[in-house]
């Protein structure tokens, strides 16, 4: 059983609803990132979004726009991220690690060795942005050959169709992009979510996961009653930008929103 399975089906006895942070890797440097993972997890996180820096990451808000930018100017590749799982995985092995990422640099690593090198680092899933279920039949081969997760975005505008086409290629977990736009926009309307959480339900026997739009403990808190787990982004590489140089003030804060945001979600 995959560690994403794990971790929803025993959230699910004790009917609590996951914290899934986001952070771009290498933001801050990759050192500073795997202390930021670290601190994630004692501060609540049942499962980490590590974001895979790109030169265009064209579904992203201005804050995660910016990470990949200082992420990139940094020099991080994919290579470099699988290997901070990989030194992530030494001192845990029960949280979860979802690669959140565009398709350019898994086709230029090439499909096999990034689904063997991601599967021997301790990556649990992947989700890449930019990648149409119609054309993801070749990677979900070989990802699903190492047992890793192959996790899809849904929104609003999503047909009954492709829901349908979903079903058959998604595994872990599903993301809900909770409203039209960009990671970080506002205007979260709580109904309109809910009227795709059951649509989506209808169609996909998976955990469903909430982000875009989640900013603070009240939205948060207010998704938790109606979504598997809570997705939170832009909120926290906030402090990441504000704090370049104080590192451990970043530290410090980021542990306490997500302390905050986990605890409201867990309630």
């Amino acid at each position: 059983m995959s560690i994403i399975k794990n971790t929803f089906q025993e959230l699910k006895k004790l009917n609590k609803k996951a914290f899934i942070p986001f952070i771009t890797a290498g933001d801050s440097g990759l050192n500073n990132t795997f202390k930021l993972m670290q601190t994630l997890v004692v501060n609540g996180a049942d499962m980490i979004e590590l974001g895979v820096p790109f030169s265009d990451p064209m579904a992203d808000g201005p804050v995660i726009v910016k990470s990949h930018e200082r992420a990139v100017a940094n020099g991080v590749s994919l290579h470099n991220v699988l290997d901070l799982v990989k030194k992530f995985r030494q001192t845990n092995k029960t949280t979860a690690v979802v690669l959140m990422g565009y398709l350019n640099p898994i086709e230029v690593f090439g499909y096999q060795e990034f689904a063997d090198t991601a599967s021997q680092s301790g990556v649990d899933g992947v989700l890449v942005i930019d990648m149409p279920p119609e054309e993801a039949q070749d990677l979900k081969a070989y990802l699903d050959n190492v047992d890793i997760d192959f996790i899809f975005l849904v929104a609003p505008t999503t047909t009954d169709e492709r829901l349908a086409s979903l079903a058959n290629i998604a595994s872990g977990f599903v993301y809900f992009v909770s409203l039209k736009g960009v990671t970080g926009a506002s205007h979260l309307d709580i109904d309109i979510v809910n009227i795709n959480m059951i649509r989506i339900r209808q169609f996909i026997n998976l955990p469903i996961g909430v982000g875009f739009g989640i900013k603070d403990v009240t939205t948060a808190k207010m998704v938790s009653k109606i979504a598997d787990a809570v997705i939170v982004g832009s909120s926290l590489v906030t402090f990441v930008e504000k704090y370049n140089k104080n590192k451990d003030k970043m530290l410090v804060s980021v542990g306490e929103l997500a302390d905050d945001l986990s605890k409201a979600i867990k309630e």
